[in-house]
């Protein structure tokens, strides 16, 4: 059975109030981020990585204890028989060398995350907030999350700031050693997808997730994964990630990587985007190596392969650009589609050209059809800044079909 999956979003508040993401949205709570995958993007499992913050973690069993969340035999808890949640813990690990990284925790039941988070206390400052700096090594962090059962992946593992490519090593061997075979999965990246990933040899035997990294409600299933399980469980997820008994990743879904907000290399003193040819590492107008290497910079100067060396068990990657990009589709277009077609994921991959056109006119429905067949042009991002969609490159907008 086929599962759409986002394992990364994070918690901006507790249901109190109390702070845990910074960045992110106030309305970005645990049971919130359940009946947003529930009920208008149409997504069956879905990991939260802040749960190991104390206050995440009473509001997870409140909801245990009303009944409102039921721990799953595989592992997992059930919102109203509508969607799975995950219960992960994303934790900065830092190098022997001094850099730093990202990782995500799954875990199998609450009291495992709790006996984590019991744990992980000694080692960092300030447990209640998200993603905190927790003084480990990435091998000690994956060594102590193997204690509780739980499931470790890499995160965004591309990017310039706090992940193992973009700031750490050339190779993951170099951060886990032996215990690298023990890794069964990475997370790409929103700047990142499987052909780049695959010009690098020692990730051929992973499996790749492609995940939102959400930090507001509208951003959850930017980019997701269809996973084939027999039941929407952490076990079962065990399984796909590790492609046994069938299960596995059948298809990543994501930005194209020109969207992401650090594809390429950007001068910090000009504030230009690298149009060149990879790896750009020094900025092409005024010479300054004041920049934040890109993505796709920094693949191309660390890789085995010019181009990509995909395994045979390896799923296709398909480019979506969420409608939140998409020209013309606000809040009200959104609730319009969601009304008609139930869901963000039937939109993208149920309603027909016509269907669309009813519901929100031709135009914007050519630029949805563009959209999720993944060939609306577009303009790269860097620094920080998202890449956009460009729409007036798009020539003529009328698609068969939609007349």
């Amino acid at each position: 059975m086929l599962h759409v999956c986002d394992l990364h979003v994070h918690i901006g508040r507790s249901a109190s109030g109390r702070p845990v993401k910074i960045t992110a949205a106030r309305d970005l709570t645990f049971e919130n981020i359940a009946v947003e995958c529930a009920r208008r993007k149409g997504i069956a499992v879905v990991g939260v990585v802040d749960c190991a913050s104390p206050p995440v973690l009473e509001d997870i069993v409140a909801l245990v204890e009303a009944g409102e969340m039921v721990e799953q035999p595989g592992g997992g808890l059930r919102y109203r028989d509508e969607v799975t949640v995950l219960p992960a813990a994303e934790f900065e690990s830092h190098e022997p060398g001094g850099g730093r990284s990202h990782h995500v925790s799954y875990f199998p039941t609450v009291a495992a995350l709790q006996g984590f988070s019991a744990e992980i206390a000694r080692h960092v400052t300030n447990l209640e907030l998200s993603s905190q700096a927790c003084r480990l090594p990435a091998v000690d962090l994956l060594a102590m999350a193997e204690e509780f059962g739980a499931l470790f992946v890499p995160a965004h593992c591309f990017t310039p700031h706090r992940s193992p490519y973009g700031s750490c090593v050339e190779r993951m061997a170099e951060m886990f050693g032996d215990a690298w075979e023990r890794v069964p999965a990475i997370e790409l990246g929103l700047s990142a997808d499987s052909d780049l990933a695959d010009r690098i040899d020692e990730l051929a035997g992973k499996s790749f997730l492609s995940n939102s990294d959400a930090h507001s409600l509208p951003k959850i299933g930017r980019e997701y994964n269809i996973i084939e399980m027999e039941a929407p469980t952490f076990a079962e997820l065990r399984m796909a990630l590790l492609r046994e008994g069938g299960r596995g990743i059948v298809a990543n879904f994501g930005l194209d990587p020109r969207l992401g907000k650090y594809h390429r290399t950007f001068c910090e003193d000009c504030e230009r985007i690298a149009r060149g040819a990879p790896p750009v590492l020094t900025c092409e107008a005024c010479g300054s190596e004041n920049v934040t290497r890109g993505v796709l910079d920094r693949i191309v100067q660390i890789a085995d392969h010019d181009g990509p060396q995909p395994p045979a068990h390896r799923p296709p990657y398909r480019y979506q650009v969420p409608l939140e990009f998409v020209p013309g589709v606000g809040t009200v277009t959104l609730n319009r589609l969601i009304n008609r077609f139930g869901s963000e994921m039937a939109v993208l991959h149920e309603a027909t050209p016509v269907e669309l056109g009813q519901t929100v006119g031709q135009k914007i429905a050519a630029l949805i059809v563009l959209a999720r067949e993944g060939t609306l042009p577009l303009q790269a991002g860097g620094g920080g800044r998202y890449g956009r969609a460009a729409p007036d490159d798009a020539g003529q907008l009328d698609l068969p079909g939609l007349g």
